[in-house]
């Protein structure tokens, strides 16, 4: 059977398939899992845009990682919290914000090239996903270092794969005489006018999934690294998605801003008129790339407990 790469979740079932038979040893005490319940995550990294704009030097590939334009990388951030409710299972709730970008002028594809679009949005991600962790190694040494004696030390790395649904914000502007303006407004494809597109809102469904991968730096704190991609049911957050409109109607019902960013093609401009493809009809997607940091409060109310009970005449575990 022949796998189809060009998804991003093939990778990520081969990882599945492979490990889950042998993951039960890895999850080691309850204790050791149920101590790490409750955390806070901070993230910073990279994003994205798959969508009609930019891309590589080809014609687009739907949902393709191999139309990536690492031109248009940007900055992206997360905050969330993770609840770990099972050895195998945790739920997050994540918000997460950066700068998505196309340009058609940094691919050398003809066709692309000479439509000319472009475009960036800011965005927020409000998601809450489920992870399934499919690789474990967690353990508590000593409390205390003694010296001359030797003692384990605190483990905690994790593979997992996790999927949900959220919402996501978006608001693409384009660059009209040096000034970044809102396109949805603009109407660009005639939205809500006599023969033009279906206005669409600044609102998405959104899906995410992705891997991640963890370790600890001590009982409070832990870092790793996650890749999401984010599926979503729009096709304009790039504001382009149906074909054009008359460039005329628009100057007059709009204004000249709209007629320009309509269609601003500088070569081969006999196809790019009225009626014409201007975009395809596949959902834009994303995805972005984090360093996380994750803080655990689950350990900190734990030990806290033991401490009181220790002055109380409890007994010290080292």
């Amino acid at each position: 059977m022949k796998l189809n790469l060009n998804y991003p979740l093939t990778l990520i079932v081969l990882a599945l398939l492979t490990s889950v038979s042998a993951q039960h040893t890895n999850f080691n005490t309850q204790r050791n899992w149920s101590l790490n319940k409750k955390e806070i995550m901070f993230g910073v990294g990279a994003t994205q845009f798959l969508g009609d704009l930019g891309g590589r030097d080809r014609i687009g590939t739907d949902y393709s990682l191999r139309d990536l334009d690492w031109r248009s990388t940007n900055i992206g951030g997360m905050i969330g919290f993770r609840y770990r409710f099972h050895p195998y299972f945790a739920t997050s709730t994540t918000l997460t914000g950066g700068m998505l970008r196309g340009n058609d002028a940094q691919t050398n594809e003809i066709i692309r090239h000479s439509r000319n679009l472009h475009f960036r949005s800011i965005f927020f991600e409000l998601s809450q996903r489920l992870e399934f962790i499919i690789l474990a190694n967690e353990k508590f040494g000593a409390r205390y270092k003694i010296k001359g004696l030797k003692s384990a030390k605190d483990r905690n790395e994790q593979i997992y794969i996790f999927g949900g649904v959220g919402a996501t914000y978006y608001n693409p502007k384009a660059n009209f005489q040096g000034s970044w303006i809102a396109l949805r407004p603009l109407k660009t494809e005639g939205q809500g006018m006599d023969g033009g597109a279906k206005p669409y809102g600044p609102v998405t469904l959104a899906i995410p999934m992705g891997i991640g991968m963890r370790m600890g730096i001590n009982r409070m704190w832990r870092i790793g690294l996650e890749a999401s991609y984010v599926k979503t049911f729009s096709d304009y957050i790039d504001d382009v998605g149906s074909v054009y409109y008359d460039p005329a109607v628009l100057a007059a019902q709009v204004g000249p801003e709209s007629a320009y960013l309509s269609n601003p093609s500088h070569e081969n401009s006999t196809w790019f008129t009225p009626g014409q493809q201007r975009g395809d009809k596949q959902k834009d997607a994303y995805f972005y790339v984090n360093i996380v940091v994750y803080r655990n409060i689950t350990y900190k109310d734990y030990a806290s407990s033991r401490n009181k009970n220790a002055w109380r005449g409890g007994r010290y575990k080292f």
